[in-house]
């Protein structure tokens, strides 16, 4: 049985590409200073909880402990945007509207038996005046997956006291800073078995 998860992993071995579709020019973004950051999660997300080596779900997280599952994604999404917007400090204050469109992580069984995996992670954000509600961009879909520690790599990460929680937010604040024009460009690709 094992072999055959092994085998469904293995065939989803794939190119992943952290890209988001347009970049802000920073003589934009530098005249913003955020004043928000609202994560939405569609109801029509699925949910997984099921310790399989693939889950079939739009949310899969096993990094903290039982609770609501799109609560707690929420949160790691707006600290890791809030986190990678933080370098902002102009004068138009914006809201940014984050839409969660997946974010796969990896259950226990991988993590155990798994040569390797992605934290697969998309959503959407919108940028808005906070002074009066215009839309200051189009939607931007941002693809931010990450490649995700298993077995003995796993282990010594928590050994040192470190978390994946830790490893996505500051991944999704690359990510958003270099979206901004404020950080390093953390467009990329990278080859990885994983859903």
């Amino acid at each position: 049985m094992a072999c055959g998860g092994m085998a469904i992993l293995a065939a989803c071995g794939q190119q992943w590409e952290v890209d988001y579709s347009q970049a802000i020019d920073p003589n934009i973004s530098r005249q913003w200073r955020v004043a928000s950051v609202d994560v939405v999660v569609p109801e029509t997300l699925s949910v997984s909880t099921v310790d399989s080596l693939a889950p079939e779900a739009d949310i899969v997280w096993w990094g903290e402990p039982d609770g609501d599952r799109r609560v707690q994604v929420a949160e790691i999404v707006e600290a890791g945007v809030a986190r990678g917007a933080s370098g902002l400090r102009g004068g138009v204050p914006v809201n940014l509207i984050v839409i969660l469109e997946q974010f796969h992580g990896t259950s226990p069984r991988a993590q155990r038996i798994a040569p390797s995996a992605v934290h697969n992670i998309r959503y959407t954000i919108r940028v808005f005046d906070n002074r009066n509600g215009q839309e200051l961009t189009a939607p931007i879909h941002i693809d931010a997956p990450l490649e995700a520690y298993v077995g003995g790599q796993l282990a010594a990460l928590q050994a040192q006291g470190g978390s994946e929680k830790a490893r996505i937010v500051a991944h999704i604040a690359a990510v958003t800073a270099g979206w901004l024009g404020v950080g390093e460009d953390a467009r990329r690709e990278f080859s990885q078995l994983g859903r």
